[in-house]
Order: structure tokens, then C-alpha cells, then sequence
């Protein structure tokens, strides 16, 4: 038995949940495959998969296996590539974490002029704002607004969100337009949660020498970017939001923009990955790629 072989197949069948898919990815025929995974389970004295005549299931002990298993064969790949002609070509699988309105306003919208320069490298993408432990979760690398406070991680400042506050015409013309930042201590506002600590994120306003914190009766607090935004344009409160999420809104007019003679402390934005992850080719051409891509919507 080939052990890289049958780590190959293995993971594939998990991938794909199907013994008969991930033979026709690797080219293999269903028995290779099925006698590869067989052979690994032997050799290992544990069951990877249940098996039925309808699907495949991971087992808890293959689902651990399979974690290891890809970041063994990720490196492998890299070491190869990274030795060879075909380092010219990046390739490979890439496990990317970024918050869900990034992904959906701007990074998403980019990606078939990243596959068209890269069709070699597969994507997994994770949106989400959620706290992401890049070794446990075997990701290679995440992109996060707010302070990189894990001083373990490589961090590559990509520009700072140019923050402002908005509100809904509706819960304007329900509640009134406050017209000092003072004044939203009698308004509703929509908090976001940060993902680590579940605490509301407090903006800090300045015009000259004056800063205030923003304050006000959350009617809602949530700890996604796209919901977040969702609460406001329903009229369920104020909030403050990065200009790139806001642009679309503000121009349509179903967001409006509040205390325009104040400024928001920006919040700086962040490429991070684990320093003791190898940047593959794949790796290097895809922060490459984000930091010119964050050039054209975030200022540095």
C-alpha cells in the first residue's frame, strides 16, 4: 500500500462523501479507491467510515485523522512545488476565513479574475465573524477587521475602514434626527458583538479637540456584518458602519448619514496567518492578490 495513496484517497472520499466521486477526481476506479481506504484502516486498526448503500459518513476517529491528513498532504504539495518548474503555476487547495460582508461586497464579486489568473488553486472560503483558531481549524490564513491582538500570528496591514453612522429614513422619521452624538443616549442603536470577547464594539467620535463614545439603547445586538447591516436598513436602530458597506445605501438613500462634521476612529483591517505555516505559491498569490485588491476599496 501506498500510504500517500491511500491518504489521498481517503481525504477525497470524505471531501466528496462518496467513494465513486472521489474516483472520478483522482482518476482512479472505485475499487482502487475503496482498497486504498480499506488498506489504511487495516494498517491503522480503526474505522474511518461508516458505510451504507446510500452515503459515507466520517467517523469521530476519521474525522481527526482526515484533519491531520490534509495538512500533511497540503505539505507535501507545497514542498513539491515549491522545489519544482510548476512553482510558476501556484496550485492547490487554500482555506481562507474573511468577515461575511467583505466576502459578499467585495471579495466574492473579485474572485473569477483570481481564478482566471490562478485556475489551479481551490478555494474553500469561510464567511463568517466568528473567532477562527487557525491551527485547530487548519486555515491558512484569515482577514479581520479591529486590532490582531494573538501576537503569535503574522499580521500584514492591509488599510484602515473608514467608519461612519447611518440610520434608516424610517427610524429617522420615527425617532428624530439627533444632531449631536450626545444625543444618542435617547436613541436605539443596533450593537455588534465582537466575536472573542461577546462584548458590543463602542465607537469614539472626535471633531477638534472633543471626543465622545457612542452610546445609546441597543435594540439589537448581532455578531454577523451582513446582519448587523440587515438591522439597520429595517429601522431597528443607528449604527456605525465601514464606508465600503454603506456606499451602496447611502446613495439609494436608505441609509443616511448622521454627524457628517465628526469623524469615526477607523478600524484598521488585517491579513493574518500562523508563522509556522509554510507560505506556499498558493498562499503567497492570494495575500498578494487581497492586499491590491484591498488597495482599490480601503485606504492605507
Amino acid at each position: 500500500m501506498d500510504r500517500f495513496d491511500a491518504m489521498q484517497a481517503f481525504a477525497r472520499v470524505v471531501e466528496t462523501g462518496s467513494f465513486t466521486k472521489a474516483a472520478d477526481t483522482l482518476h482512479m476506479s472505485k475499487t482502487s479507491v475503496t482498497q486504498l481506504v480499506q488498506q489504511l484502516e487495516a494498517r491503522l486498526r480503526v474505522r474511518l467510515l461508516n458505510r451504507t448503500t446510500r452515503k459515507v459518513n466520517v467517523t469521530a476517529d476519521g474525522a481527526a485523522y482526515y484533519e491531520r491528513v490534509i495538512r500533511l498532504l497540503a505539505d507535501m504539495d507545497d514542498a513539491e512545488t515549491s522545489l519544482s518548474a510548476a512553482s510558476a503555476v501556484p496550485r492547490g487547495r487554500l482555506r481562507v476565513d474573511v468577515p461575511s460582508p467583505l466576502a459578499s461586497m467585495i471579495l466574492i464579486p473579485a474572485l473569477p479574475a483570481f481564478h482566471q489568473r490562478y485556475p489551479e488553486i481551490q478555494l474553500d472560503l469561510g464567511v463568517s465573524d466568528r473567532y477562527v483558531d487557525l491551527i485547530g481549524d487548519n486555515v491558512d490564513c484569515v482577514v479581520r477587521g479591529g486590532t490582531i491582538t494573538d501576537q503569535s500570528l503574522v499580521a500584514r496591514h492591509l488599510g484602515d475602514l473608514q467608519l461612519g453612522v447611518y440610520a434608516s429614513p424610517g427610524y429617522l422619521a420615527r425617532a428624530g434626527v439627533p444632531a449631536h452624538p450626545n444625543e444618542l443616549a435617547t436613541h436605539q442603536i443596533v450593537s455588534f458583538l465582537g466575536a472573542r470577547s461577546r462584548k458590543a464594539f463602542a465607537g469614539i467620535m472626535q471633531r477638534g479637540e472633543e471626543r465622545i463614545g457612542l452610546l445609546g439603547r441597543p435594540a439589537l445586538a448581532v455578531d454577523d456584518g451582513n446582519a448587523y447591516l440587515a438591522a439597520g436598513l429595517a429601522g431597528l436602530g443607528i449604527l456605525w458602519l465601514p464606508q465600503y458597506m454603506a456606499k451602496a445605501h447611502r446613495v439609494s438613500g436608505a441609509l443616511v448619514p448622521l454627524f457628517e462634521d465628526w469623524q469615526l476612529d477607523p478600524m484598521p483591517l488585517y491579513l493574518a496567518y500562523p508563522p509556522s505555516r509554510h507560505v506556499s505559491a498558493k498562499l503567497r498569490v492570494f495575500i498578494d492578490w487581497v492586499v491590491e485588491l484591498m488597495g482599490e476599496h480601503v485606504p492605507r
